[in-house]
């Protein structure tokens, strides 16, 4: 049996190597905790098995096998396609901030910076949560928001507490909807979100929270949403929940998500 010469080995191989795990990584990110994992698993199992067929010379089955899965890109791509969305707004990401996030997670560059008043933000939700008073607050990181801003009324305000508690007051005419702030200023009130179709949003979760799962899963924004039922503040990003404990952890989550 011929042994493998480690010596042919190019530089350019394992780039090649890296980059197809890097992608790998971020597809299972993207699959994670969702229905779509299962199928990602069944897929690398039905390609090992037509590999298999293929080495054991297995012409027939290895045919339907290598058809199936040819034609199947389709079928990938329909029941892929809120993740396919999000890989492709990851990848196609014109903002700089962008680059310098994704430089800094790789450590290439060290510094972190936010321009937007964390503090204020979380503080406005925690005395909303005392209170029951429900709230949605949308904070943009590189994606473009202007498709639900036009929905809602435009505002211009630098982010603070008391102009935060204001708008979600009950009686305030400004509470209905989301709050998008950009760039730690209040762009917009009373905005209209697409709402999450995901059949796996546990029940107690209303509107807010399926508006804010809808949007996460559209862009890369993050969002808060205070209950108007039991005063919990939860964290959503990437159609997802973050678990955090107490308001510093939190803080320093937001932190590092919006630095650049």
């Amino acid at each position: 049996m011929e042994l493998l010469d480690f010596t042919e080995i190019r530089i350019i191989d394992i780039i090649d190597v890296v980059l197809v795990a890097f992608l790998m990584y971020y597809v299972y990110r993207l699959v994670k905790g969702t229905v779509a994992i299962n199928i990602f698993v069944g897929i690398v199992i039905l390609y090992a098995i037509w590999k298999l067929t293929e080495l054991l010379q297995m012409e027939l089955l290895s045919k339907i096998l290598g058809g199936f899965l040819g034609v199947g890109i389709i079928a990938l791509i329909v029941v892929f396609q809120q993740e396919v969305r999000k890989f492709l707004l990851m990848v196609g990401s014109t903002n700089f901030s962008a680059r310098k996030r994704f430089l800094k997670r790789l450590n290439l560059l060290s510094e972190t910076e936010t321009i937007t008043d964390i503090n204020s933000i979380v503080m406005a939700c925690v005395r909303m949560g005392k209170s029951h008073t429900g709230a949605l607050i949308v904070i943009r990181r590189n994606n473009n928001l202007e498709f639900v801003k036009t929905s809602g009324d435009r505002m211009e305000v630098a982010v603070n507490q008391p102009i935060i508690e204001s708008i979600f007051y009950k009686n305030s005419p400004l509470h209905d909807g989301a709050m998008l702030i950009e760039d730690n200023v209040i762009t917009a009130t009373r905005v209209i979100l697409p709402v999450s179709n995901d059949k796996n949003i546990p029940q107690r979760f209303g509107l807010r929270h399926r508006a804010a799962l809808g949007i996460t899963e559209k862009t890369d924004a993050v969002c808060l949403v205070v209950s108007e039922e039991n005063g919990q503040i939860s964290y959503i990003k990437e159609g997802d929940f973050v678990l955090y404990d107490g308001t510093d952890e939190l803080k320093q989550q937001l932190e590092k998500d919006l630095s650049f």
